[in-house]
């Protein structure tokens, strides 16, 4: 009996350079040899290891020059660290800005994550990410939100360029990579210096008068001390909700503020003020004559502004539309505004009081004045007006101040 023999392979070829070698594989395909090329190197910690799978030697020996640059300048990552990906590293992110910051910021963070980042990021290995890939993913958002709008202001609802959400996705995103970065799983964030990532619109601050806040106030009814409240001391709406009995200080004529009620969609949650200090805000005397009147027979613990249908309950934000404040504007008849707008307002005639950037930005719970500068700065443009006044009076030579009458009279006889 005769036994076919065995086809004879031919032998592998000779591989002059260092750490690449040949080895065969099954064909894949008509006309492949069966042969790929291997490059084995040692990582910067002294371990062996390698990239397999090569079928032109060109390209072993290209990997192998370019590896080696990365390891010599210190860019060298595992391949094993580099294919973890966002969606593995989403959840050590995400416990870490729990443990960190306030509920309200780690919703933002978690929502951000859940709606905006995790559908197109969840499955991607953190080493595939490129700056182009990032970028052209901002840009698809941006032309969501102009089509939201678009929609929105079709239906006469509420038109956002959605600048901040997009801002939020993409600080969330760099967030996770830092922690990619932190881990030796990538060595750049490609995330971060990259262009299209929106810029946040100033809104126009919208100023009432003193008789606006007193039309206001009379159309709030029961609400009629909050208004004071936000109008005359500048509270954050979840401060002055949080105010408690105890808080009113009749006698320095101040309000202690050291809690923020901040509503969320599974309810309020009370913490510590934005900065995280406890303040003392003036109260105007007319403004504490209504709030004595609110605490009498009261215990200390007793809120200032409670819930109307409660009193161990949290007033809630009112509605936007159709809510007792958005009522009282109307009846008012006044421009639109929102609670916090009242905020401002507080800003504009303390100013107009005579009050400095220092005590305004006390009063407001600023952690730095220049924070109420940069917020206010159209507030205290007069303050320029006032020192130029100040200084030619001061200082001015007598023939000019001549001139200026003599200009002055020429213009009026004009």
């Amino acid at each position: 009996m005769t036994t076919k023999a065995a086809k004879k392979l031919p032998p592998l070829p000779e591989v002059k350079d260092p750490g690449i070698y040949a080895y065969r594989v099954k064909p894949e395909r008509p006309g492949d040899k069966g042969i790929r090329y291997r490059v084995v190197y040692q990582t910067p910690e002294g371990k062996q290891s390698q990239k397999r799978g090569f079928e032109r030697l060109e390209d072993a020996r290209t990997f192998k020059a370019n590896n080696k640059v990365r390891i010599d300048a210190g860019e060298y990552v595992a391949p094993s660290k580099g294919r973890i990906t966002v969606g593995e590293l989403a959840p050590d992110w995400l416990k870490a800005k729990k443990a960190a910051n306030k509920k309200s910021s780690y919703t933002a963070n978690e929502g951000s994550w859940r709606l905006h980042v995790k559908p197109r990021w969840e499955n991607v290995k953190v080493s595939a990410i490129t700056s182009d890939a990032v970028e052209a993913w901002i840009t698809d958002l941006l032309l969501e939100a102009q089509e939201r709008a678009e929609k929105a202001k079709a239906r006469g609802g509420k038109v956002s360029d959605g600048a901040s959400l997009i801002r939020q996705a993409h600080t969330t995103l760099v967030g996770i990579l830092d922690l990619a970065k932190k881990r030796g799983a990538i060595k750049g964030n490609p995330a971060r210096g990259i262009d299209g990532v929106p810029k946040l619109t100033k809104k126009r601050h919208v100023y009432l008068t003193n008789d606006d806040v007193q039309r206001l106030a009379k159309e709030a009814g029961q609400h009629r001390t909050l208004v004071l409240v936000l109008a005359y001391c500048g509270l954050r709406w979840g401060e002055a909700v949080a105010l408690r009995v105890r808080d009113v200080d009749a006698t320095r004529g101040r309000l202690i503020v050291s809690e923020n009620a901040v509503q969320l969609s599974d309810g309020i949650e009370v913490g510590t003020t934005k900065s995280d200090k406890w303040r003392t805000v003036p109260v105007p005397l007319f403004v504490m004559v209504e709030l004595k009147k609110r605490t009498k027979g009261k215990l200390g613990d007793a809120l200032l502004f409670p819930h109307p249908g409660d009193p161990d309950e949290y007033l809630p934000r009112s509605k936007h539309g159709d809510g007792w404040f958005a009522g009282a504007v109307k009846r008012a008849k006044i421009q639109r505004v929102t609670p916090h707008d009242l905020r401002h307002t507080c800003a504009s005639l303390a100013v107009s009081a005579g009050a400095n950037v220092l005590a305004l930005a006390r009063m407001l719970g600023h952690s730095d004045p220049s924070i109420t500068l940069k917020t206010y700065a159209d507030l205290f443009d007069t303050d320029l007006d006032r020192v130029a006044v100040a200084m030619d009076k001061a200082y001015s030579p007598a023939p000019c101040q001549n001139l200026a009458k003599a200009e002055n009279a020429e213009t009026k006889a004009a």
